[in-house]
């Protein structure tokens, strides 16, 4: 009797088990899963994957991959091919801080540039004029019907702006304004840089970003010395950040301008490497402080050798017409440092089609971002330069075809360091505008991440944590 029991009982459970394995096998089915997905590969199905992608992919023949670097060589020139146009709102700044610097005097807030375009100061002041050509070309955007050749437009409201262009001259207002006349205490470039941030940080535009939107040009290094500290979270437009601590000017944060160069274009260049008599080229200040010591020890070590030319000069009488002369006559021209990383020299050099060579370590380059300077520059580590005979041996080891190469290069790239007005397609403006365009989604993830939560609750008020968490989350 017992017998027969257990028997019933384990035919039951063997029947139910059967069935339940059923039933759990129809449930997936049903659902459309692979039974054992993720669990176990199916090496046969993998492998006619692969062979029929292999089957299905094109075959790329010779051809095509040259007509595809050779489109890619085509383009080379232009740096932003697919570049949007950057909306800039400009402060109607009263003329004191613009154009009146220049001795401009009118009876509007801005000159009529289709009449007459104020002239800047000349000499070396031309070398830190970029806010001047910045702001004609927003002015000129104003009557320019093919808005497509130009990288920035003003607008007029600055909600719809991507960013705030100060159009403060700080550049001039510094190199003729920055010394105290009979009865100032103060000179009138500190007075105002003092008016300037007071406008600035009342204005509804400051106060929405905190600054972080807003373009602030100061390229001569001692340019806004006072405000720079007030204004710091907004873009600066700089030479270099020689004398900026980190937390006020960076890579990051700011961009680097090239200098307006000084010398003349050289336009119809028929030289070559054999008619290019002088190896290396410097004619500048001698004796600097700072990181421009240098430029007095590679003066002792160079000026003995027969086919470089290192001497004393300045702006002063026809030296620039002999800086020209020279670096026209020069297959490589010294960029050293000075009392700050950079200098004008190394655009006078470019305009030129003067080889660069750089030694200063410090040193930050202008839209290096999308422009390979290695092509068409030679940079040299100071603490290598001082060796004995080191960059002699350097510079004469470089051969004739080498030296074409870069020198071909730097002619394709001369027209990235050229201000002009109007501003033409890829010239130093419209390069800034785009350097500029490129910092504007930083700035917006920025602005859209300190607005997740009121202001007024980020310094007063502490939100109580309400969520509630899971009963196992410990």
């Amino acid at each position: 009797m017992g017998l027969t029991i257990h028997k019933s009982l384990f035919c039951f459970f063997f029947f139910t088990s059967i069935f339940f394995v059923l039933s759990w096998f129809l449930v997936l089915r049903s659902t459309g899963r692979p039974l054992f997905d993720g669990i176990v590969p199916n090496s046969r199905l993998l492998a006619k994957a692969d062979t029929e992608i292999s089957d299905e992919t094109p075959q790329t023949n010779v051809s095509t991959l040259k007509e595809e670097e050779g489109s890619q060589n085509l383009n080379s020139n232009n740096c932003d091919s697919n570049k949007q146009v950057l909306k800039v709102f400009m402060y109607d700044l009263p003329p004191e801080f613009h154009f009146e610097l220049l001795g401009w005097t009118g009876k509007s807030i801005w000159p009529d540039i289709r009449a007459a375009v104020p002239e800047y100061a000349g000499g070396l002041n031309l070398q830190h004029s970029i806010e001047y050509w910045l702001t004609l070309d927003l002015l000129n955007s104003e009557f320019t019907e093919n808005l497509s050749e130009k990288s920035a437009i003003r607008v007029r409201n600055s909600s719809e702006a991507d960013v705030i262009f100060v159009p403060f001259f700080s550049s001039i207002s510094f190199n003729r304004y920055s010394k105290l006349k009979p009865n100032q205490k103060k000179s009138t470039d500190v007075l105002l840089q003092e008016k300037l941030v007071k406008f600035l940080t009342a204005q509804e535009e400051w106060k929405r970003s905190r600054g972080r939107d807003h373009i602030i040009l100061a390229h001569h290094p001692n340019s806004l010395l006072d405000a720079r500290t007030k204004l710091w979270p907004a873009i600066f437009i700089l030479a270099d950040f020689g004398r900026y601590p980190l937390t006020i000017a960076n890579v990051e944060k700011d961009v680097i301008a090239p200098y307006r160069h000084v010398v003349e274009s050289y336009v119809d260049d028929q030289s070559d490497f054999d008619n290019r008599p002088t190896l290396l080229y410097f004619q500048g200040a001698i004796y600097r402080k700072d990181g421009g010591i240098i430029r007095q020890e590679l003066f002792y070590m160079l000026k003995d050798e027969k086919d470089v030319h290192f001497s004393f000069g300045s702006i002063q009488k026809d030296g620039i017409s002999q800086a020209t002369l020279g670096m026209r006559s020069s297959k490589f021209c010294l960029n050293i440092a000075g009392d700050t990383p950079s200098s004008n020299r190394m655009f006078d050099a470019i305009s030129s089609h003067c080889i660069p060579v750089i030694i200063s370590d410090e040193i930050e380059l202008p839209f290096e971002d999308v422009l390979d300077y290695s092509e068409f520059c030679i940079f040299v580590r100071t603490t290598d330069a001082l060796k004995e005979n080191f960059l002699i041996n350097l510079m004469r080891n470089i051969g004739k075809k080498e030296w074409t190469r870069m020198w071909r290069r730097l002619k394709e790239v001369k027209n990235y360091f050229e201000y002009q007005y109007p501003s033409k397609e890829n010239d130093a403006v419209q390069m800034i505008w785009q350097a500029v365009a490129r910092k504007v989604p930083s700035i917006k993830m920025k602005l859209h991440k300190a607005s997740r939560f009121p202001q007024t609750n980020i310094s007063t008020e502490r939100v109580p944590f309400s969520a509630s968490l899971p009963r196992n989350f410990w």
